[in-house]
């Protein structure tokens, strides 16, 4: 995830939704997006009409450690929230602690193989990636990356492939699901983010320090194609369209943009919030989403492939900026916490972040 501006380190293994995971600087005060069109459409009125989300649930954590990605398993009912040394793993239902996967390095995100009832987790500071039995939580193995600082991860269902996408390595490390070896490594030419398998034997992934997206093969393992986004700047959150081929990619200059996955054509560019760190799309509702540190969620609706348009700015907690949507109940989880004032500089650290308060750390859920 993007360094400068997080407070901690998506995937959302099912809906396609980054850094290491230590504190970053906190969020602006809120700024929201305004509303607007990408493109006309005489489209009926989408399924969330503006001023439906809202948080309707707060789920008090407390602990030690920063935070990143979040990983929903909807078919599992769990969510897989990562806490610095540690996965803590919570009923999606009930809101309740369940369990932990723990040694987790400075961990970023999970990677969720179902047919094989395995995660993997991102391991940054260490560089390895665990990987345990999503029924019992055991921890199954470690794995060592072929690159520095893995933060995003992501299952590819059409390799049978999990991939990390390693910060300080500027590259991405493939592993074999069934035996846990690795199968190779694919130099990014940059800082990856936040990927997406597309089913189809492609792995898309934004690369932040060069503004683009880079294209692989994952069964090949190489670089096919890489496509500039201009107008966006330091991109990191992504989520996929399956149906329709849309990628939604947000940017720190506060765009979400949109682009076909087949060729890497923008098709629109939207206006959200400030501090973007992730992205998710509800296929049933037709509607994409950006969670962002300012305290906003962006819902953007699909009224076609080719034409969508905010409509609504949800607002949530400053430094809300990394979610999971559980797609059977269309709610969105996102992780933040309270905020004091920063210790004294040191030579060390003359710019020091704010602190986090004890105890504050808490799961939003925002629901139509």
């Amino acid at each position: 995830m993007n360094r400068k501006s997080r407070l901690v380190l998506p995937v959302v293994y099912a809906v396609g939704v980054a850094s290491c995971a230590s504190h970053g600087s906190p969020p602006a005060a809120p700024s929201p997006a305004p509303a607007s069109a990408a493109s006309a459409s005489t489209a009926p009125a989408p399924p969330a009409a503006a001023g439906q989300y809202h948080v309707i649930r707060r789920i008090q954590l407390g602990g030690e450690g920063g935070w990143d990605y979040l990983t929903a398993d909807s078919d599992a009912r769990r969510l897989y929230v990562s806490r610095g040394t540690r996965v803590v793993v919570l009923d999606l239902d009930s809101g309740e602690t369940v369990g932990e996967i723990p040694d987790t390095q400075g961990v970023h995100g999970v990677a969720l193989v179902p047919d094989l009832h395995r995660g993997f987790t991102s391991n940054g500071r260490s560089s390895t990636i665990t990987v345990f039995d999503t029924k019992t939580r055991a921890v199954l193995g470690e794995i060592k990356a072929t690159g520095e600082n893995p933060d995003a991860i992501l299952y590819d269902s059409a390799s049978r492939r999990v991939f990390t996408f390693n910060g300080r390595g500027k590259n991405a490390t493939a592993i074999d699901a069934g035996s846990q070896a690795v199968a190779g490594t694919v130099e990014l030419g940059g800082k990856p983010e936040t990927g997406v398998s597309d089913g189809k034997g492609r792995v898309l992934v934004n690369i932040e320090d060069t503004n683009e997206v880079v294209a692989l093969d994952s069964k090949g393992l190489k670089v096919l194609g890489r496509w500039p986004l201009a107008p966006c700047e330091e991109p990191t959150g992504m989520a996929f369209d399956s149906a329709h081929r849309r990628l939604f990619i947000g940017c720190h200059n506060r765009k979400m943009m949109v682009l076909d996955s087949e060729n890497g054509h923008v098709v629109a560019t939207l206006p959200i919030g400030e501090g973007v760190d992730a992205n998710a799309f509800d296929s049933k509702a037709a509607l994409a989403f950006a969670s962002c540190g300012d305290g906003t969620l962006t819902v953007a609706h699909e009224d076609s492939p080719d034409s969508f348009r905010v409509v609504e700015n949800v607002s949530t907690q400053r430094g809300a900026r990394t979610m999971a949507l559980d797609e059977k109940t269309h709610r969105i989880y996102l992780a933040t916490a309270e905020f004091g004032p920063p210790p004294a500089p040191t030579a060390e650290r003359p710019n020091p972040r704010p602190s986090i308060v004890p105890g504050s750390f808490t799961i939003l859920v925002v629901g139509p």
